[in-house]
């Protein structure tokens, strides 16, 4: 299919930094074709008119937990872990499978129409998020969380469903997979080197918790005399490509292991506020040269999946905890919340930024709002007064997945009436309205 975006003005990178003018975009496929000048051969089936309107690169949400959309608001002002194991454990033991199902499509509901266009995902139960994902047209990265002890049964039957699950979605090129250990405290040491051992045999890149909660740093120190950070490198979870989420609590040789190893960090301000785990220090993980990415962490900790909301606090709060307003710029904040996120899913040649070439991931903003205006500078714009609600339409992979705040490939009222059998059946419709 052929897609003509006429006259409109576009967010394009121009060496380090990103600039916006006014262009002409050609899709072609899944494929963006031309910028400015029309391909060879080039027919439209689409033509959308780009009057007053900003598209910029669909936003990659790093590190999420689909599945606990349905969980949103029901574990609020708690600590870490009485959050983790005495509320949202024990839902997770209720679970279906389908309750996977419909909660990763309600996820992908919320980010698609706040303009995020690729996420990566650590979740249980295995082919529902990815059937979700195929139905919807997003993209995404899937992890299956993994926890096991040494080489106990557990652990390996968890490691046989993420080989499992990658098999099955070989038919769509809109999914990859990366293995989830969860954390140093549901993974013991021994296990993390199995994880890593595996991901070196097979190609595969990591995804992991690491240091974020003064807890979690006290119970690893004590258990094996370093922080998780220095215990994930010892066992070799560095050794492949790695997502590390979180990284709140990391002293300067940490942030010097990251950068030596090439591992991506997520920052996920509003979880990492929420739960009273402090903030990151991220402007010194980018003065080290460390590749920082932008993720919203699940609805049952932040509470919503919107990554400009992310995106305001992550140029805000760093600003406020530094006390220097030229602390990650809205220009810096930008590159992370899209080609810095595209770069740590190893996916930065299809997409993260508008080139030709790369995959028509876009999302397109409608300008006449109030947030939008008066129109002096949009980059600015997008990290401190745009709130996710201006997004109009979503391209993903050449489909045309939302228009005019229309989802085409998703049935919402469907999606909203399973969710609240969901709560009903587990007991957590507590109205306090």
């Amino acid at each position: 299919m052929g897609i003509i975006i006429e006259n409109i003005l576009a967010v394009l990178p121009e060496g380090a930094e990103d600039v916006i003018r006014e262009t002409t975009l050609y899709i072609e496929g899944d494929k963006i074709t031309g910028i400015g000048d029309k391909p060879a051969g080039f027919t439209a089936d689409k033509v959308i008119d780009g009057t007053d309107k900003l598209v910029i690169p669909g936003l990659v949400n790093c590190h999420t937990h689909s599945y606990m959309s349905f969980m949103r608001n029901v574990a609020d002002d708690l600590s870490f872990m009485d959050w983790l194991f005495g509320t949202i454990d024990p839902i997770e033991q209720q679970m279906t499978d389908e309750d996977t199902y419909w909660g990763a499509n309600l996820a992908i509901i919320e980010m698609m129409k706040s303009g995020t266009t690729c996420f990566n995902d650590m979740q249980m139960n295995i082919h529902q998020t990815t059937r979700a994902v195929k139905e919807s047209g997003m993209r995404a990265v899937i992890c299956r969380g993994l926890v096991g002890s040494g080489s106990d049964e557990a652990g390996q039957s968890r490691l046989r469903q993420a080989y499992e699950e990658r098999d099955a979605a070989k038919d769509c090129d809109r999914l990859t997979f990366k293995l989830g250990p969860h954390a140093p405290y549901t993974c013991d040491d021994e296990f993390l080197k199995i994880v890593a051992a595996e991901a070196k045999k097979e190609n595969m890149g990591i995804h992991v918790h690491l240091s974020e909660s003064e807890s979690e740093i006290s119970q690893i120190q004590e258990k094996y005399g370093c922080t998780p950070i220095a215990l994930a490198e010892k066992c070799g979870i560095f050794d492949v490509p790695a997502i590390a989420a979180h990284c709140v609590q990391v002293t300067d040789e940490d942030i010097a292991i990251l950068k030596r190893k090439n591992v991506s960090v997520v920052t996920n301000p509003a979880s990492n506020m929420k739960l009273g785990n402090g903030f990151a220090p991220i402007a010194k993980m980018l003065d080290a040269g460390v590749n920082v990415c932008l993720g919203t962490d699940g609805a049952a900790s932040n509470n919503c999946l919107n990554m400009f909301h992310e995106l305001s606090l992550l140029t805000l709060i760093h600003k406020g905890t530094g006390k220097t307003p030229q602390c990650v710029s809205a220009k810096e904040g930008f590159r992370i919340a899209t080609i810095n996120g595209a770069k740590a899913l190893g996916l930065e040649k299809e997409t993260g930024s508008i080139e030709v070439g790369k995959k028509a991931d876009l999302a397109i903003l409608d300008l006449n709002t109030p947030s939008l205006t008066p129109r002096n500078n949009l980059i600015a714009g997008l990290s401190y007064s745009a709130n996710g609600s201006e997004v109009d339409t979503v391209i993903i992979n050449g489909q045309v997945t939302m228009e005019g705040r229309k989802l085409l490939t998703i049935d919402e009222k469907l999606v909203y009436g399973k969710i609240q059998d969901i709560i009903v059946r587990m007991g957590l419709d507590k109205k306090t309205y």
